[in-house]
């Protein structure tokens, strides 16, 4: 893998972002955008998939990133969780639910992947 000077250049990054900005989207549809601490909760759990890759990566070593990356892994899920109650209570469409739910699914793979990858990186260090 090639030196990454800033988060902005990791790939997992970026889609994590995309996953927030689709999120601000669906915030801004009827009913959910009347629904404020739903909306809230929305959008606070998917900003922190990217803001928690974004922080581990300042720290500068490999024990603390992966850490805050097992952190974005675990707001992808309580994203998922809170997309499905919504779903389910009329707060966001069924196409609007499948497609987020798709979406952090794949970041939930990508995290993943990227956490073994630097584990066995820490590994091959030894």
């Amino acid at each position: 893998m090639a030196k990454i000077d800033c988060f902005e250049e990791l790939d997992v990054w970026r889609h994590a972002a995309e996953i927030g900005i689709e999120v601000y989207g669906l915030a801004d549809e009827l009913p959910l955008s009347k629904d404020f601490k739903s909306r809230d909760q929305l959008i606070g759990a998917a900003i922190s998939i990217s803001n928690n890759i974004a922080e581990g990566f300042e720290y500068n070593n490999n024990k603390d990133f992966i850490r805050f990356l097992a952190y974005a892994k675990g707001s992808a899920g309580e994203l998922r969780s809170q997309a499905f109650v919504l779903y389910k209570a009329g707060r966001i469409k069924e196409e609007d639910y499948w497609g987020l739910k798709e979406s952090l699914l794949n970041i939930s793979k990508e995290i993943k992947g990227f956490i073994n990858y630097l584990k066995a990186f820490e590994n091959n260090k030894k």
